[in-house]
């Protein structure tokens, strides 16, 4: 009875796993101790009441077809069916409660916001994930343990339903809509993603891993995610060590930094310092004219390892082969 109060009574907090755990709890705890109890109260009858065939002289046994009389009015009847009500009731607002706080824990907060949100996508028996950084993973969502995460799951062409039955989540993947959800792993370990909704041929291989990380090893993981890595090389394919500045520009952000020559480390660079993945411009301008500037747009998902060719501007190509032509002559 204790445990069954102390569910009754805890605040409502924890992941979707312990609410659920908790509803199971109750109604088997209640469950069990109604059976015993009408279970009990039926044997004590049945023993009390059970025909011994030495009835008295003056005991006035009911005959064949006769209806029961007694029972003082039905007081045990009313009463019996009074606490059931109360029971019942009660299990019934007490279990909605919970089922709120599983559809919205964050209540009005700012919790969501600052939590970690993900755009979950089923299409092609596949799922796709998109963190809110704008990195992006195929077939395994990595999250840190211990931290509640929001999900928005949609569908790139069918109906599908994402599901994670260790974490007791589901949720629809319905073409052009989002359905929202929520959970969090208490341990780090790998769990089985599933789709729960018959979506074609390959319904049964639509799966996925959700592997959740410790915290430090998730934030190595995703300072991988946001590595750019270039390099530096002539037509030769021998590093060029001077010459060009590199900038990178964020499409959407305010991110823009510039990179000289003699930051790069015989002619390559890992920038690391960067928070957010997409679209970004980059450019390579020459200090001194010796090459011709190259720009292009980079969309950042992952790492990125670049190599870029610097050719030679067009007068000093014409400059080199007529240096090398008259070099030749003498």
């Amino acid at each position: 009875m204790n445990t069954i109060s102390n569910l009754l009574t805890t605040p409502m907090q924890g992941t979707r796993v312990d609410v659920f755990e908790q509803i199971f709890l109750v109604f088997l705890g209640l469950g069990a101790l109604v059976g015993v109890i009408v279970i009990a109260y039926t044997l004590y009858n049945a023993y009390k009441y059970r025909d011994t065939g030495e009835a008295d002289d003056d005991e006035d046994l009911p005959s064949v077809g006769e209806l029961p009389t007694g029972g003082k009015g039905g007081k045990k009847l009313f009463l019996s069916f009074g606490i059931s009500a109360v029971i019942v009731i009660s299990l019934v607002i007490w279990t909605y409660a919970m089922l709120l706080y599983v559809e919205d824990p964050a209540d009005g907060t700012d919790e969501q916001a600052e939590a970690l949100n993900v755009e979950v996508t089923g299409e092609s028996f596949a799922w796709f994930f998109e963190y809110e950084n704008g990195i992006e993973s195929t077939g395994t969502l990595r999250v840190p343990a211990d931290e509640r995460i929001w999900i928005q799951v949609t569908s790139g062409d069918v109906w599908h339903a994402f599901g994670i039955s260790e974490q007791r989540v589901k949720a629809d993947a319905i073409p052009g809509e989002y359905d929202e959800t929520w959970f969090e792993a208490e341990e780090p370990g790998q769990y089985e993603i599933e789709c729960f909704e018959l979506c074609g041929e390959y319904h049964t291989s639509m799966v996925g891993t959700l592997e959740v990380m410790e915290p430090e090893k998730y934030d190595q993981w995703m300072d991988d995610q946001l590595t750019m890595s270039f390099t530096m090389e002539d037509q030769n394919e021998s590093p060029v060590t001077d010459g060009y500045v590199l900038t990178l520009e964020h499409q959407e952000s305010d991110f823009e930094e510039s990179y000289t020559a003699d930051q790069f480390d015989n002619g390559s660079i890992e920038i690391t310092d960067i928070e957010q993945g997409g679209q970004y411009n980059v450019s390579i301008e020459p200090t001194d004219g010796q090459f011709e500037p190259i720009e292009e747009q980079i969309d950042m998902t992952g790492p990125v390892s670049e190599t870029y060719t610097l050719e030679l501007d067009a007068t000093e190509s014409e400059t080199n082969a007529n240096e090398t032509n008259g070099g030749g002559e003498n």
